[in-house]
């Protein structure tokens, strides 16, 4: 099965660059709604994953009290910054089904690349269960 019929192209797909502030990156967040997105360098290559959770640690880890939140920090430090490139694994194009079946386990999205790394889309879990509920295939 080819997955490319499941793929919302990155056209439509809510992402931040890598070299974003803090700040940036927050309010874009913000503004999807989403509480996850894929972040990709000045190439369009893919490099991970941020979360609302990671915005807020790093702010923590930087300010130790919430009312002490800088405004100078989130200006300099970079999306780059607070990226754990071990949470949302890509897949190229040819995957198999069961095994972004396995990654929607454990996140709402499974991002896309091609051959060179470069960011296509992402396929989310919804469609991943959507197909295999139609075939009856999920326990």
């Amino acid at each position: 099965m080819n997955i490319a019929s499941f793929l919302l192209p990155k056209a439509e797909v809510t992402y931040l660059k890598d070299n974003m502030s803090l700040r940036q990156g927050l309010e874009k967040l913000r503004r999807s709604g989403f509480t996850a997105v894929p972040v990709i360098d000045v190439e369009d290559r893919y490099v991970g994953t941020v979360s609302e959770g990671d915005f807020l640690w790093n702010i923590l880890f930087y300010n130790q009290k919430p009312e002490d939140v800088s405004a100078k920090h989130l200006e300099t430090a970079r999306v780059r910054s607070i990226i754990r490139g071990d949470k949302f694994r890509p897949v190229c194009i040819d995957t198999a089904m069961e095994t972004l079946l396995e990654q929607a386990k454990s996140q709402n999205f499974v991002p896309v690349i091609d051959d060179r790394n470069v960011f296509i889309g992402i396929i989310r879990r919804s469609e991943i269960i959507k197909f295999f509920a139609e075939r009856g295939k999920l326990s």
